[in-house]
């Protein structure tokens, strides 16, 4: 099935679909993250077809003392967060970021600007929120004074970098493979192993589906022409047994054994194996594969794909947060109903930073444009061969 609107999408509405469509899906997701699809059947009384309240009702600020956030309501989680927050250093910079840029200028904005946390319902400091995978960021760039490229060895290898690179690829639009080097890149800074490259992948895949006339199956393709080593492999047996069903209520167990022999963190979500999350040439992160997967049993409608990725379970906000990004860039609508309660609810402007990340692509765009006629100009006094048109 092809997304409605696919073919004629502008630049403005690909990039508005994509950013709209992370921040509902992770908001989504938000309050069922960590349970597994019995679990969030038994408390819901069947699947979640829209948003929902905590986990924990009333009790979410004493429920779990560890992570006192309340998930749920239409409140946005540290995805979106990291997403707006990139967002904003692209408007800074005003042209393609490296790992530089996460030093110089993501990491002051999450340690020094103190921001409305809807989780919280309070003001603070993005670092207030952010997980351990994230403060990483902190501790080696600003506190530890790492180089940036390397900065992300040793951290916890998750979704960590990979959730918050839908602007790189939008920025790339169209070009998968720009995408996948930057966001390498950026990501350097924070993830190494199969978590940097899930980054570099997913960047690939938003970068894909802002292609006219793309698919589900050609942003898959797309993946799998760039990806490496296990984070290649798990998407391609995910994705075959996706492309077997049209439904997600099917696809859930078979998914879940599809992408098992190659996710680090083992059956049980909230009491990792003793191999979980460590470096490995032959595993891939559980969020990319299934994301890309639920977008190809969807055929890429934003609903199915984003409740498919919520009934899921298990890191469920990050995959519906991907698979948000991807339905919503290859053009298929994020129910108004649903992007108005998120917006309300966690007191943000959804379209804003979509707004400035569009302006942003075209001024980059006219950069690169020049930038390859020097080139071409260059190496055509080198060669003696005229330029091309």
């Amino acid at each position: 099935m092809t997304p409605k609107g696919e073919e004629t999408g502008t630049l403005d509405e690909r990039i508005t679909g994509a950013l709209v469509g992370a921040a509902v899906g992770d908001a989504l997701g938000g309050p069922v993250e960590g349970y597994s699809p019995e679990q969030i059947t038994e408390r819901h009384g069947g699947r979640v077809h829209g948003i929902v309240g905590p986990w924990n009702g009333d009790r979410w600020r004493t429920a779990r003392p560890i992570a006192p956030y309340h998930k749920g309501d239409g409140h946005v989680t540290d995805d979106t967060l990291m997403t707006h927050a990139l967002v904003r250093v692209y408007a800074t910079v005003r042209d393609h970021l490296d790992a530089y840029a996460v030093a110089e200028h993501l990491v002051p904005d999450l340690m020094g600007t103190p921001r409305w946390i809807p989780e919280l319902e309070a003001e603070a400091l993005p670092l207030q929120r952010i997980f351990l995978a994230e403060k990483w960021l902190v501790a080696r760039l600003h506190h530890g004074h790492v180089d940036p490229r390397e900065a992300g060895t040793g951290n916890i290898v998750n979704c960590g970098a990979a959730m918050y690179m839908a602007p790189v690829g939008l920025v790339n639009a169209a070009n998968p493979t720009a995408a996948y080097a930057e966001a390498l890149d950026i990501a350097g800074a924070h993830q190494s192993s199969y978590g940097r490259e899930a980054a570099g992948i997913f960047a690939a895949a938003v970068a894909a589906a802002c292609t006219p006339g793309a698919t589900p199956d050609s942003v898959v393709a797309a993946c799998l022409a760039l990806a490496k080593d296990g984070t290649r492999s798990a998407i391609q047996a995910v994705c075959e047994v996706a492309a077997r069903h049209t439904d997600f209520e099917s696809a859930l167990g078979p998914l879940r054994e599809a992408v098992a022999p190659y996710d680090t963190v083992g059956p049980d979500y909230r009491s990792p194996s003793l191999g979980a999350r460590r470096p490995s040439r032959l595993h891939s992160i559980e969020e990319l594969p299934i994301a890309l997967a639920m977008l190809v049993v969807s055929g890429g409608d934003y609903r199915h794909a984003v409740l498919g990725s919520v009934n899921y379970g298990r890191d469920c906000d990050s995959i519906a947060t991907m698979s948000g990004a991807l339905a919503g860039a290859l053009g298929s609508q994020v129910p108004h109903d649903w992007a108005k309660t998120v917006a309300e609810s966690s007191r943000l402007d959804l379209d804003a930073p979509a707004r400035t990340l569009a302006e942003v692509t075209r001024e980059v765009f006219e950069r690169d444009v020049r930038r390859r006629r020097a080139h071409e100009s260059a190496y055509a006094a080198l060669t003696g061969t005229p330029c091309s048109d």
